[in-house]
Parts: C-alpha cells; structure tokens; sequence
C-alpha cells in the first residue's frame, strides 16, 4: 500500500494511493492518522487492505492539496553516514568498519514538495537522496539482518538536506549541519515493505536545476537496510514510528571538484526512488 497524508502543516489527514497511481481515498474515517501506532497494528492495515478491494473508501479531490510527510507523531531519526561505497570515494573517506550513526529531529521533516530554507550563514547547503526505513515492530537487540527486515513497516524518499560548513568545520559532531529547519523532506509516500520487495534493488536520482547530479542504486549500500536495522537495536530501541535515512549514493555537491555547486535560493531539487515516488522542493533564505 501507498500510505500518505495531505492537508495544511499540523492538520493533514490519512490517505492512500489507490492502485492506478493517481486517485486518492480518505482513510479518516479507519484511521486517525498514518504513524507508528498505525503500523504496528496488522489487523488495521488489513482493514485498510479490505476497504480498499471492496472499492469502499471515499475518493479525495487530491487538486491543489498539498501533501505533508507521509508519518505522524515521528519518535526519532536516526541517519547512517557514508553508506555507499561510491559516495566515501568520492569523498575521499576510509569505509567504514561499522555503521556511522548521526540523528535529526523529528521537527526537520517536512513535506516532499514544501520550501526549504537555506540557513543564515551557509555557504555549503547539500543535497542527498537517501531510502529512509520506517520501523513497524520494536527492535531491541535484533539476532540478524533478516530479523533486521522483518522489523521493517515501511519504505520512504527522504531528503537529508546537509550544510557542509556547519556540518565538518564548526567543531563536534555532524549534528550542527544535519539539524537545520525544514532539512528532512520526507515522502509523497508510505509504502509497505510487502509491496517494496528486495529494498537493496532500488535506484536513486537527483537533479538540481533540471540537470542529473545523483542516480545511484541501493545495491551499493555498504550495509544493507537489514544489516542496518539490526546493528542500531544493538543500541538503542527502536519503536513503530522511527525512522532510519540509510545514506545517499555518490553525487553530492561535496564531492564535486572546485567550485562546488552547492545550494542556493532559488534553486530547484527533484529527486526519486523507484516505487515510492518524487519529490520537488524550490529552496530559499531562511
């Protein structure tokens, strides 16, 4: 299923994709929203899954409504560093022995095509496509990277926005270049891990200005979503509603040679993964 929510920031309402791709159905009157509480609870996805054969939903007149995160009520995000093998040789990084964790708060996220704000200050605001991976079952202390997956409730395009400056030159950890208003666009869709098959066969692109800067494939994942999962329940419990960015490929501004193109007002990003949809953010001065 193609979960998502729609409506003015703070007011969005549950929705779902219907299977030709284009009309929406109102979940309101099932579900109170599309969050952890909902993905935990298989006899209310089934409800959903029922309704939607049966032809029973009602359809959502989806012209000029925007579309906000496709997740409520989101506990934590936790980011996966250099997680590709093209992305660390691009950047000139050792890969990594075990999986570099950084965190943004929930309060960065927004919708797949809402403005985000470049930072007072900045001189290096990125972009990065990232798989984000959300939790639809309690993890603590996960045996394997199978066990990792079945822990998995579902799949989302994440925008993990990066200020380099902030990020590498300003002292401490990368936190400082991560957290940033609106530096999280998340979404159009929700979609179920069932319908997302093998998430290590997906691709990944990103242009900026209409010109291609990122089309990488998760087949190049230095630790898979499973292998991922499982290692950060080795520290921390991870609850219905959490979310994992699981890295970017190679193609970020920060890798490109001299001058490097990074972001400003008035530029324009696209970006996508198969099957769970694109996004369009235009970017100007906070």
């Amino acid at each position: 299923m193609k979960l998502l929510r729609v409506g003015t920031p703070g007011a969005e309402r549950p929705a779902l994709l219907d299977q030709d791709g284009t009309t929406l159905r109102d979940l309101s009157g099932l579900v109170g929203d599309i969050d952890g509480a909902l993905l935990s609870d298989d006899a209310a996805l089934d409800r959903i899954r029922q309704a939607a054969a049966g032809g029973e939903l009602p359809v959502l007149d989806g012209a000029g409504t925007r579309v906000g995160p496709p997740l409520g009520r989101i506990g934590k995000i936790v980011c996966i560093g250099l997680n590709y093998h093209d992305h660390a040789a691009e950047t000139g990084a050792e890969i990594p022995a075990e999986p570099i964790i950084f965190f943004k708060a929930p309060d960065t996220v927004i919708g797949p095509d809402d403005t985000v704000l470049v930072p007072r200050g900045s001189l290096k605001t990125d972009w990065e496509v990232e798989l984000a991976v959300v939790i639809g079952r309690t993890a603590r202390y996960l045996d394997s990277a199978e066990d990792g997956l079945a822990h998995v409730g579902g799949y989302a395009v994440a925008h993990d926005v990066s200020e380099r400056a902030f990020q590498i030159e300003r002292g401490g950890t990368w936190d400082k270049g991560k957290n940033c208003e609106t530096f999280n666009p998340l979404g159009p869709w929700l979609v179920t891990a069932d319908e997302v098959g093998d998430p290590q066969a997906l691709g990944l692109r990103l242009w900026v200005n209409g010109e291609l800067k990122q089309d990488g494939t998760t087949a190049e994942q230095i630790f898979g979503v499973g292998e991922v999962v499982r290692y950060v329940s080795q520290f921390m419990t991870l609850y219905p509603g959490d979310v994992i960015n699981t890295g970017t490929p190679a193609g970020v501004a920060m890798g490109r040679p001299e001058p490097k193109p990074y972001l400003r007002a008035g530029d324009v990003v696209e970006l996508e993964i198969d099957g769970l949809g694109r996004q369009r953010q235009e970017f100007k001065d906070a």
